[in-house]
Order: C-alpha cells, then sequence, then structure tokens
C-alpha cells in the first residue's frame, strides 16, 4: 500500500489533472496521486463546491491548479483542511503580487505550503496557445524581440512533487525558470530546425493580439492577462533567470533543447 517516501496510496489529491502540470505531478507521485477534474475518476469542479469534499476525503496533501478567479479557493481550502490535509502546494506565476488573493488564500490556510512561481511555460509551443499557429507557420505576439526564461513544465512537476512529499518546503516561495533567456526569434528557429518547417514570428500590437484572443473566446480578464505577460517580455521586465529549481532538486534545469527532444516536434 505504500508508495514514494512512505506517502499512502491516493493520498494526494491532484487538481488540474489533465493539464499540462498536473498529468505529470500524477505521473510522477504514481499510486499516491489521486487526480481529480471534471472529467476524472475522482470528480472536481471549481464552480460546484459539492465535489470538494468527496475530492479531499482521505487526502494529507493537495496540488493545488488555481480556478480562473480567486473567489472558489478559500472556500475549498477551509474544507481541505477541515477535511484533514495538511500541505498544500499553489501552481502561481512569476510576477503574482505578495497580497495576490490566490496566495493569500493558501498562506492564510492553517496547513503548511509551498508557492511555486514559473515563468511561461515550454509546453505552450505545442500543448496549448501557440501550439496551433505554430503548425500553421505563423506566430503573432506582442513580445517584440523580448527574452525570457522559459520553463519546462517537466521541472515544474518535479519541484511540485518534492514540496508535495519532503519536508523543507514549509512556507517557501520558489521562482522557477529555464536556464537560458530567449527571443521568440530564436525559440521558433529552434522549432523549425527539428522539424524542418519554418515558423514565421510576426510581432503585432499588444491591442491587435488582446483582440485576437477575445475573438478566440478567451473572457476579457485572460486576454487582457496574457497580452499583459507578453508586453513584459517585450519590454525586458522577464528576462531575469530565477533559481528555484536547483534550490529544490539541485540540478539545473532543463533546456529548450532538452524540451525539444521530448516534444511533440520531435
Amino acid at each position: 500500500m505504500s508508495t514514494l517516501s512512505g506517502i499512502t496510496t491516493s493520498s494526494i489529491l491532484v487538481l488540474g489533472a489533465t493539464g499540462k502540470t498536473g498529468r505529470r505531478v500524477t505521473g510522477l507521485l504514481g499510486a499516491a496521486a489521486r487526480p481529480a477534474s471534471r472529467s476524472a475518476a475522482t470528480k472536481f469542479d471549481w464552480s460546484d463546491p459539492g465535489t470538494w469534499e468527496p475530492a479531499v476525503a482521505g487526502t494529507t496533501a493537495v496540488y493545488v491548479v488555481p480556478p480562473e478567479n480567486p473567489s472558489p479557493l478559500p472556500g475549498f481550502v477551509d474544507v481541505a483542511v477541515k477535511a484533514g490535509v495538511t500541505r498544500l502546494v499553489l501552481l502561481s506565476m512569476r510576477g503574482a503580487p505578495d497580497d495576490d488573493p490566490f496566495e493569500s488564500a493558501i498562506k492564510n490556510s492553517g496547513a503548511e505550503w509551498t508557492i511555486l512561481r514559473p515563468t511561461w511555460f515550454m509546453q505552450n509551443f505545442d500543448e496549448d496557445m501557440f501550439a496551433a499557429p505554430v503548425q500553421q507557420g505563423e506566430l503573432a505576439v506582442p513580445a517584440g524581440e523580448g527574452v525570457h526564461p522559459f520553463i519546462d513544465v517537466v521541472d515544474i512537476a518535479e519541484v511540485a512533487v518534492t514540496a508535495l512529499t519532503q519536508p523543507g518546503h514549509d512556507g517557501q516561495t520558489y521562482d522557477l525558470s529555464g536556464p537560458e533567456a530567449l527571443s521568440f526569434t530564436e525559440m521558433l528557429a529552434r522549432i523549425s530546425a527539428v522539424t524542418g518547417s519554418p515558423v514565421r514570428y510576426v510581432d503585432v500590437a499588444p491591442e491587435e493580439f488582446a483582440a485576437a484572443l477575445r475573438g478566440a473566446g478567451y473572457p476579457d480578464e485572460i486576454a487582457d492577462l496574457v497580452t499583459m505577460l507578453l508586453v513584459r517580455i517585450r519590454t525586458g521586465e522577464e528576462a531575469h533567470l530565477s533559481d528555484g529549481v536547483k534550490r529544490v532538486l539541485g540540478r539545473e534545469p532543463r533546456t529548450f533543447a532538452d524540451y525539444l527532444g521530448s516534444s511533440k516536434f520531435a
């Protein structure tokens, strides 16, 4: 019955278990994971509080992939802690303010907590919002020639699992990045070199990009947030490297070449 350093079967609830980080956290935890989502065997829906208590029952730790807005999170945290959860690991984002409502809900939970603040994901190029444009040969974003240290989500998952299962991470906020800051032009050139298919980068105005996201069905607040984050790359505010991966795992983060070698482009 026991697994991963004495952690018992299904004792760690993984929210967003079908997402980029959640499914990798689930895979690394093995039998210790209880994967939850609207489509998983363990049902979980932020908009349906009736799913929360059954999902957390019998678990001791939760990997929290937050909802789109912070309003449900304090209520869920209260349910989880009352059910016996003693450790929470939150997937946040680089640049989150110290009074961020998502992070505040975790910090004020009364449980042990760890905050992960990663940069943009490398997997966005083959699994998420950049994937279709890349496949079509042209990616248009308002990032100029700014550089950013994209991170491989495998590194995020390994850090999350360490924080969920090992002592020494309570009260820690880890800034996570890849080992090199690259421009979109550089990254698309590397993708093209692997696939043999050219991908053109087009720098567009922020308002044009935001309008395109809204046209694709993104809510206004998400369209505005994504645009703002890309503009921060454009202005150089997101070029710095972070050492969280090495602090937690004792090794350097995976490179963009490492990602390409294991991606859908390989």
